[in-house]
């Protein structure tokens, strides 16, 4: 049975159930990584980058590439080996070795002079700078802009009170027709309490739709055992593409 076909209508859904209140925090996150809690990252990359890269990229090449929230994503390696320059963030330091380490990647730490206790991780090559600290601690001034961004795990994982704030700075993050691939996840936010949380798309259009034009590229049926456990019935991941038109 095609679930995205069965299941479609309820992204309509504005309700979110009781996650409105929800807040997990950074140590909760910190100690996922220590525990190796980390179901969330895929070892062989995302078949939805693969699928839809050349959306992301649209004919252009050495483009700057943003990995908000990025654990140890392996797309990082992946796109800055076809000549990206990738920049991550994530407040996991033991992540970000990982990542390095896995792809057996000689890295260079140094302080960020801007932010208080924060760290640049990048490769030696300059092709990767990978920060060790909050999301909402990076500005423009820090970063750069950006001509491509990656959103897989980011937004459905930042806590619902701080959706408003997580946009508004990605927004101020993109170059004028830049490209941003998002996943988000269906499901009945009623029968779990996240995260992932639950984004309708009517809450992505209301964020970002001044900003840019927003397009829903495909619905995939993600439902797994795991899916089962948390007592759910469908589980969707949600491919949107939003261009930032100049």
């Amino acid at each position: 049975m095609d679930r995205s076909a069965d299941a479609s209508g309820v992204l309509e859904s504005t309700d979110a159930g009781s996650q409105k209140d929800r807040v997990v925090t950074e140590e909760e996150w910190l100690q996922k990584w220590e525990m190796g809690n980390i179901g969330f990252h895929k070892e062989q990359g995302h078949p939805l980058l693969q699928k839809y890269l050349d959306v992301l990229l649209n004919g252009r090449s050495g483009l700057r590439i943003f990995f908000p929230l990025c654990g140890k994503a392996v797309e990082m390696k992946w796109l800055a080996d076809m000549g990206h320059s990738i920049v991550g963030v994530e407040v996991s330091e033991q992540a970000l070795k990982e990542f390095f380490a896995e792809h057996s990647l000689p890295y260079r730490e140094e302080p960020v002079p801007e932010i208080s206790g924060a760290k640049k991780l990048q490769s030696t090559s300059g092709n990767i700078s990978l920060y060790c600290c909050s999301i909402y601690d990076l500005s423009s001034s820090i970063v750069g802009k950006f001509d491509g961004v990656w959103d897989r795990g980011a937004l459905v994982a930042v806590n619902p009170c701080d959706r408003q704030r997580y946009i508004s700075l990605m927004i101020t993050l993109m170059e004028k027709n830049s490209s941003y691939l998002l996943v988000t996840v269906s499901y009945d936010p009623n029968k779990h309490k996240g995260p992932p949380f639950y984004v309708p798309e009517s809450e992505i259009k209301s964020l970002f739709g001044s900003h840019c034009e927003i397009k829903c590229l495909q619905k995939v049926d993600d439902f797994s055992e795991k899916h089962r456990q948390w007592g759910l019935d469908y589980f969707l991941e949600v491919l949107y593409i939003l261009k930032f038109v100049a």
